[in-house]
């Protein structure tokens, strides 16, 4: 099968904690980072996940969000650190590649966001994902 998502960040389950409907699943990135994916109890039955388990975050681009350092007072607690590698812009959006330790990153974002950041290749940031956003498959 072949997915539109580029996003894909290798890892492994560190802990599963489940509810009637759905679950918190942190994984331990293949760079070190850890995250949190929120994703229905039946997934997490379909995929035998358990600690220890290997697996794909899968995020898309529109649901990356950048920032030019650490955000706080938010209840985003995916933040991962990288730098931008690539920026290319049309007339209403931008695509800005982003490099993270053990992966790499997109991020569709506005054009007017581009300026408004000052993003450019070598610039640092820090990719905003909520854990509602990443889905996980099975590695």
């Amino acid at each position: 099968m072949t997915l539109s998502i580029r996003n894909q960040l290798s890892g492994t389950v560190t802990a599963v904690t489940t509810g009637e409907a759905m679950a918190s699943v942190k994984v331990r990135l293949a760079g070190g980072q850890d995250i949190t994916a929120a994703i229905t109890a039946d997934a997490v039955k379909d995929l035998g996940l358990a600690a220890g388990s290997a697996v794909k975050a899968l995020v898309k681009s529109t649901e990356v969000a950048l920032a030019t350092g650490p955000v706080e007072g938010i209840s985003i607690r995916n933040q991962l650190a990288g730098s931008v590698t690539e920026v290319s812009t049309g007339g209403a959006m931008g695509s800005v590649k982003v490099s993270v330790e053990g992966g790499e990153l997109t991020a569709a974002i506005t054009k007017e966001a581009v300026e408004d950041l000052g993003l450019n290749a070598g610039t640092s940031v820090v990719a905003l994902i909520k854990s509602t956003e990443i889905s996980l498959a099975s590695a």
